[in-house]
Order: structure tokens, then C-alpha cells, then sequence
């Protein structure tokens, strides 16, 4: 006779309901722990962002406000004329330089820079016009329809100017001179803590004085002419 086998059943892994509690707690654990850093990590990081991306803009901007300082020409108003046109003071300048740009003529352009309010606070803007000869009399500050703004800097940061001459003492302001300055410093400053950062800069221009100086017999005395002199007499053999 043959004997019969009695088989158990087998046994099926799994988890129990406690188990599932347990790792159900422990997940939801974790989550908030993670929740609690993130959101105490994510406003530093933004506001690192922020900060980082400010300090880029603002470097462009003064490296492009340099350049643009640097580039002024000596150019009068029209022919009986013989004062450059430039006007300066602390918050703003004016002055004349060759076009340049992919949307601009050959020529001359005259850009206005100077401290601006709109929406989203102040702001340091470029703008620019073609050049024209002035009526007599005329100034820099009497023109308008500026266009193609363009934002330099915004708040905090804000720029103070100032001006130097041949004798390098540095001015607020420089207006009707018979020359151009000689340097011209950007000082940045913080709004919120009238600090002036270290990021502040200055540049020589590059042209200081009128095209004739070139063929002057004393170019020093044509760039510096001394009060009451006349006019330096170019050397037409050169």
C-alpha cells in the first residue's frame, strides 16, 4: 500500500500591516525633515542667486559705461564754436562720440547717461541721438528726443561722477569748459548703506583736445593754452 503524503502549503513572503505602518511613519518622517531644510536652504540660495547675478550685471555695465566715457570727442557745437561739447555734473553726463552699433549711420551721436526713475526704482540709463550742428548759444542739456535706452545699473547701486582736469583735482561738476576733462571717476555706491564699493572705477579719455592741435607748432600749448592766449597757429609745412 502506498502512503499518502501530506504536504503543508507553502509559505508566501510579504509584509505585514505593522511593517507597512512602520515604513509608512518613517517615510513620512523623512519627507518633512527634507521639507523643513529645503525650506529653510531655499530662500539663502535665491537670495545668493540674486546677489551673484547683480554683481555680474553690474560689471558689464560699468565695463560698458567705461568704454563709452573713454570714447567722448572734442566737438564743438558748430563752426564759430570753440568749446567742446560735454556737460557733467554727479548724476549725469553728456557728451559727443563716433557712432557705434549695429542699428546706428556713420557719424556722430550724442548719449546722454544719467540717473533715471521708473517702476522698478532707479536706474542708471544710456541713451543716444544723432548729432547735429547747435544754433549759437545752444547746450547739451537743451536737446531731447533720446532713444535706444539702454539700463547701465539699477538699485541698489548707484554711480557718482566726477571729473579731473590737467591739474587732477577731481570736480563735481564740468560744464562750458574749454577743454574736455582729463579723467572721469564712477563711484558705486550702495543705496542702502552709502558705501562706496570697490568696484568703483575711473577712465583717461582719449581724445582732450581739438583735431588742429595735431599740426600745432607747440601741441602743448594748443591742449593747455595759457589764459588770454591766442589760439596756437598749426605749422602748414607739416
Amino acid at each position: 500500500m502506498s502512503k499518502r503524503q501530506h504536504r503543508q502549503p507553502d509559505a508566501k513572503a510579504g509584509f505585514s500591516l505593522f511593517e507597512m505602518l512602520v515604513a509608512l511613519v518613517l517615510m513620512v518622517g523623512i519627507l518633512a525633515a527634507l521639507a523643513s531644510v529645503t525650506a529653510q536652504w531655499l530662500p539663502n540660495w535665491n537670495r545668493g542667486f540674486a546677489h551673484v547675478q547683480r554683481a555680474e550685471l553690474l560689471g558689464l555695465g560699468l565695463e560698458r559705461l567705461v568704454a563709452d566715457l573713454s570714447a567722448a570727442e572734442f566737438v564743438t557745437a558748430n563752426g564759430k564754436a570753440k568749446q567742446p561739447l560735454f556737460e557733467g555734473d554727479e548724476l549725469a553726463v553728456r557728451f559727443v562720440r563716433t557712432a557705434i552699433g549695429p542699428n546706428t549711420r556713420p557719424g556722430l551721436e550724442v548719449v546722454s547717461i544719467s540717473t533715471m526713475s521708473d517702476n522698478r526704482g532707479l536706474a542708471l540709463v544710456r541713451a543716444r541721438r544723432p548729432f547735429a550742428p547747435l544754433a549759437v548759444n545752444a547746450k547739451l542739456r537743451d536737446l531731447a528726443n533720446f532713444s535706444d535706452p539702454v539700463v547701465f545699473m539699477r538699485a541698489p547701486y548707484r554711480a557718482i561722477f566726477s571729473y579731473a582736469g590737467p591739474d587732477h583735482v577731481w570736480r563735481n561738476d564740468w560744464r562750458d569748459a574749454d577743454q574736455l576733462p582729463v579723467a572721469i571717476r564712477v563711484s558705486v555706491r550702495d543705496a542702502a548703506t552709502q558705501r562706496t564699493l570697490a568696484v568703483s572705477t575711473a577712465t583717461v579719455l582719449r581724445v582732450g583736445a581739438p583735431a588742429e592741435c595735431a599740426r600745432a607748432t607747440d601741441a602743448k600749448a594748443c591742449i593747455y593754452p595759457p589764459a588770454n592766449a591766442p589760439p596756437a597757429a598749426s605749422n602748414p609745412g607739416k
